[in-house]
């Protein structure tokens, strides 16, 4: 990446903003010594801004970054010499959002041990599937999963809560060197599907991921940040690295509750809220707060942004959401500012400063402007494999999303959805999603899914799944006539369900595999 490009941006961001001499030197010292992992962001930050309030929680707890790096020390330490954890080892952290995740995942890099991040979802069934698979030594989890870990192998060592404090609280005093490895943070993947794989994400080599990102979504340091989407997830995750870079105030909440999400942006006069769209969605269903949250970016991403939802968030806080399209293995492909969104409200914009994006055909080769064809992404965060040893297909350096789309004349990427979620029903090419964003539009709607089904005659038809506003009433056949007034016969659901809400998992993707068995 460019040094020009680089140091405009920062600049325009606040990084490079003049400070104490002595505080520089230790901030760069940090990111020379521990490189640019979490535990060495956390550093940077601790060393440029010591008594900042890092961290707030909803319990009331604040911890400045000096306080919140001195914890996640102490635990390395008694990790270290308690649990006998060492360079190469697992840790698992199954947490919500609070300070704890944070410290065990910091603990965890210090020590150069891989940090795996447990989906809150995950049945014991499949927790237990993955200690095995990805041969967790330590699990820290929250005292509300206590039930799950039952059945894990007695050799895993489990830390609660209290049991993490404790740990922190007791640690011996010792020194902490930079670990002859670097630990590596593991995301499971969502598991719609199947079973949730482990994808191995690599740690930056320098400033070039965050200035991608911030020369598109204006994050500036220093700014207040609400992180709601989860951090075991890939999104919520990189809000972290984000927020440690530009030494933000981070608020996290455990659960996603949407008039106490209104109110803590409020509270905290935050500039900033990361979430997934079903969060987004929610936002608008409880009564906006007066005076409105001093917002400034709202990002997005994890799933596919509804149409029409963009347009009519902005309508009520402005124009401040930025649609992030990427995932586990590729990193950041694209993204969508609001001027985009209004002009276009299912975008996922175009890619950021350093990212190659390419739709190709079956054979490899590009495909002309509004051809839709397998979306290929490049960049310096694409992820290092699956932790079992699988891997995606690549062309030229380019790796398959596994997603299907499109790039119009004026360069901005649409994406149809999965390449394995494309139906044919009699010989035509059907995508569920340009019918999901349609049904989105009607007033009456508050969520669809749609998905394809068997068919007997045209080998698959589409089955479309409508969760109503409360009092609204819908009936099927004005479903069906809308979709045939403005879509191809073939995209018209045979099949009109309505449902109270759909299933999701803990990152808001729509659960297909429930529909089909809800359908079935």
């Amino acid at each position: 990446m460019d040094l020009p490009f680089v140091v405009a941006t920062l600049t325009r961001r606040g990084l490079l903003t003049p400070g104490r001499p002595i505080r520089v030197a230790s901030q760069l010292q940090a990111l020379r010594k521990w490189g640019w992992s979490l535990a060495g962001e956390l550093r940077q930050a601790a060393a440029r801004d010591p008594g900042r309030t890092a961290v707030i929680d909803e319990q009331g707890t604040e911890l400045t970054y000096q306080e919140l790096l001195d914890r996640a020390e102490r635990l390395a330490r008694a990790m270290r010499t308690g649990l006998g954890v060492q360079a190469g080892d697992r840790v698992g952290v199954l947490c919500r959002n609070h300070h704890g995740l944070i410290e065990a995942v910091v603990a965890a890099t210090v020590l150069g041990a891989d940090a795996v991040l447990v989906n809150s979802g995950l049945s014991a069934a499949q927790l237990a599937t993955v200690t095995e698979e990805q041969r967790l030594r330590v699990l820290v989890h929250d005292d509300e999963f206590a039930d799950r870990i039952l059945g894990l192998p007695a050799e895993v060592h489990r830390v609660d809560e209290r049991g993490l404090d404790e740990l922190i609280a007791g640690a011996l005093p010792g020194d902490l060197q930079p670990p002859e490895r670097d630990g590596r943070t593991i995301v499971l993947t969502s598991g719609t599907t199947g079973a949730p794989k482990g994808a191995r994400r690599p740690t930056p080599n320098g400033f070039g991921p965050l200035v991608s990102i911030i020369d598109r979504i204006p994050l500036h340091t220093r700014d207040t940040v609400m992180i709601a989407a989860p951090l075991f997830h890939t999104w919520g995750y990189s809000a972290l690295q984000f927020a440690f870079a530009l030494r933000a105030t981070i608020v996290l909440h455990r659960r996603f509750d949407p008039a106490a999400t209104l109110a803590a942006l409020v509270a905290h006069r935050c500039q900033v809220l990361f979430a997934v769209p079903v969060m987004v969605q929610r936002l608008l269903d409880v009564p906006p707060p007066d005076p409105r949250p001093p917002l400034k970016v709202v990002a997005v991403s994890g799933s596919a942004l509804p149409g029409g939802l963009a347009p009519r968030f902005m309508d009520v806080y402005g124009d401040v959401v930025y649609n992030l399209y990427g995932s586990t293995e590729v990193s950041s492909a694209s993204i969508a500012g609001p001027a985009d969104l209004r002009e276009a409200p299912t975008t996922a914009g175009r890619p950021p400063h350093g990212t190659r994006l390419e739709i190709l055909d079956d054979d490899g080769q590009p495909v002309p402007d509004g051809r839709v064809g397998r979306i290929f992404v490049g960049n310096e965060m694409l992820f290092e494999g699956y932790t079992s040893g699988a891997r995606r297909e690549t062309h030229d350096g380019l790796l398959d999303t596994g997603d299907l789309g499109r790039i119009n004349a004026d360069g901005l990427l649409f994406v149809d959805g999965r390449a394995d979620d494309m139906i044919v029903s009699g010989g035509e090419n059907v995508f569920p999603s340009e019918v999901e964003d349609l049904l989105a539009r009607l007033p009456q709607v508050r969520e669809a899914a749609v998905i394809g089904v068997p068919d007997p005659e045209y080998g698959q038809r589409l089955a479309a799944f409508l969760g109503l506003h409360p009092g609204e009433v819908l009936d099927p056949e004005a479903v069906r006539e809308y979709v045939r007034h403005y879509l191809a016969r073939f995209s018209v659901p045979r099949d009109v369900i309505f449902v109270k809400y759909l299933p999701r998992n803990a990152t808001g993707k729509v659960l297909t595999r429930e529909l089909r068995r809800y359908y079935g």
